[in-house]
């Protein structure tokens, strides 16, 4: 893929920044509902906690997690970092896709359930504490850029280290 232009690229770090910690919000929220409903006694506040849940996994999760998704994979083939080439992208991209399958196919249709049975459940406390756990895993790696390239990065910093070699063969660069 071509690079992206300065302008666009900065209008999609913007939207993947704000779609990524959008997730993250809502996951926290789901958090603090699921707690809510599964240590209060009053199956009422049970009841509009799944409720409220349902609300946000219907009609937020998913495409709040998408458009994460879409962004970051654009972002990555638009951009020198690359999908591929270093680890940190890599592990980013794979656990999106991971966390956004788990929560649109398995967590949204227990929300829904629950909703429909009001009735306590340990797993709408657990899968939000995952999730967010994994999120801030991801904006960490985002800011800290561990581990360094890939083997495929190495391979294609080697390639283009290799092509600035003038005519001669001596190396463009000079030694420090």
């Amino acid at each position: 893929m071509k690079p992206l232009p300065r302008p666009a690229r900065r209008v999609l770090l913007v939207t993947h920044v704000a779609a990524s910690v959008g997730w993250l919000g809502l996951t926290v929220g789901l958090l603090a509902l699921g707690i809510t409903a599964y240590t209060t006694e009053s199956p009422a506040i049970t009841q509009a906690s799944y409720t409220s849940m349902k609300v946000f996994g219907d009609w937020l999760i998913a495409p709040v997690a998408l458009l994460s998704l879409a962004t970051g994979l654009v972002l990555s083939l638009g951009t020198p970092w690359g999908l591929a080439r270093h680890r940190w992208v890599w592990v980013k991209f794979w656990l999106t896709v991971i966390t956004g399958a788990a929560t649109i196919f398995a967590l949204r249709p227990e929300i829904s359930a629950a909703a429909a049975h009001g009735i306590p459940d340990s797993s709408l406390v657990a899968a939000p504490i995952v999730a967010s756990s994994a999120y801030f895993f991801m904006t960490a790696i985002s800011v800290l850029k561990p581990w360094g390239l890939t083997r495929r990065g190495r391979r294609s910093r080697a390639v283009a280290s290799s092509s600035r070699k003038a005519v001669d063969g001596r190396s463009v660069r000079q030694p420090a």
